[in-house]
């Protein structure tokens, strides 16, 4: 008999061993993943393949970006025209693609980091969004600034909003980055233990508050927020109860449920860093996991 996660009508079916990879290649920590407008599957990792695609039953389609990152690959979004935006914080680059790999822009100077914690892009970006209202493009660029920058969809850069900090307006790490119908921003700060809503000009709307470290956020076509929330840190590592799960919320920030063991794992029922997470048109969710660095 299936396991099946969640509650109400957030019910879901593990389904092991998905992802059927060429023989002779594995995945080296999934830092994202992202669904296309026909249900395939993008999953953005370190090791030698770095977007690797799938249909949704986990058969594989084609690979791209080999050679063109750094060893840290971090986000990856699908646009709602099906451009693929990859994001590394080890180059700190957004660059953008075509859905068979072609490089169409890149956003920021490879190998050419902003000065740290100074506001300019980028120092570490983390995610990027692109509005489904105006294509406009949204960074969060949490690791070596608190900042959010938002660009038009040919790269010009129109504004950049946050500094350090937890008032609200502020970051610690903002490290996803997601958009609702209406043009409200969510971003998962996640060392503040957060998430914030923004309009489109950056003005504060309000918070969630009381989730661990959330990592990855997507919304699917009901409403519902997904929410990666990683475990314990500094000196409180291996406390119960901090996350190795997924958290789901509906648009005013109201817990619907949860899935996970507070015990990280590879069960079904648990995970080890959920760093990313997808939902597809079927409702079928992905969760893509790193070795818990980042």
């Amino acid at each position: 008999m299936a396991m099946t996660l969640g509650s109400g009508n957030l019910l879901f079916e593990p389904v092991e061993g998905w992802e059927k990879l060429p023989p002779g290649w594995e995945f080296i920590d999934v830092a994202g993943v992202a669904v296309d407008s026909k249900d395939n599957v993008y999953a953005f990792n370190r090791s030698d393949h770095p977007v690797v695609v799938f249909d949704r039953q986990g058969n594989f389609l084609r690979s791209f970006g080999e050679g063109m990152f750094s060893q840290r690959p971090h986000g990856i979004h699908i646009s709602p025209d099906g451009s693929v935006y990859c994001v590394d914080d080890g180059l700190h680059t957004i660059q953008k693609f075509s859905p068979e790999g072609k490089l169409l822009m890149t956003l920021g100077t490879p190998n050419s980091p902003a000065p740290k914690w100074k506001g300019q892009p980028f120092n570490r970006p983390t995610h990027v969004a692109a509005s489904p209202k105006t294509g406009d493009l949204y960074v969060s660029d949490g690791y070596g600034n608190s900042r959010i920058h938002k660009f038009s969809s040919d790269g010009r850069h129109l504004l950049s909003w946050g500094e350090s900090g937890i008032d609200p307006g502020q970051f610690i790490r903002p490290h996803n980055v997601v958009i609702d119908k209406d043009d409200l921003i969510y971003i998962a700060d996640r060392e503040a233990h957060r998430v914030q809503v923004f309009d489109a000009n950056g003005k504060f709307v309000t918070m969630w508050n009381n989730i661990h470290r959330p990592d990855g956020i997507c919304l699917d076509a009901e409403g519902n927020f997904f929410i990666g929330e990683l475990n314990g840190m500094g000196g409180v590592d291996d406390a119960p109860g901090l996350g190795h799960r997924v958290s789901i919320y509906n648009l005013q920030g109201q817990l619907q449920t949860r899935i996970g063991t507070p015990e990280e794992g590879e069960g079904p029922n648990q995970f080890i860093a959920p760093h990313g997470v997808a939902v597809d048109s079927h409702g079928d969710l992905y969760v893509c996991r790193t070795n818990g660095s980042g």
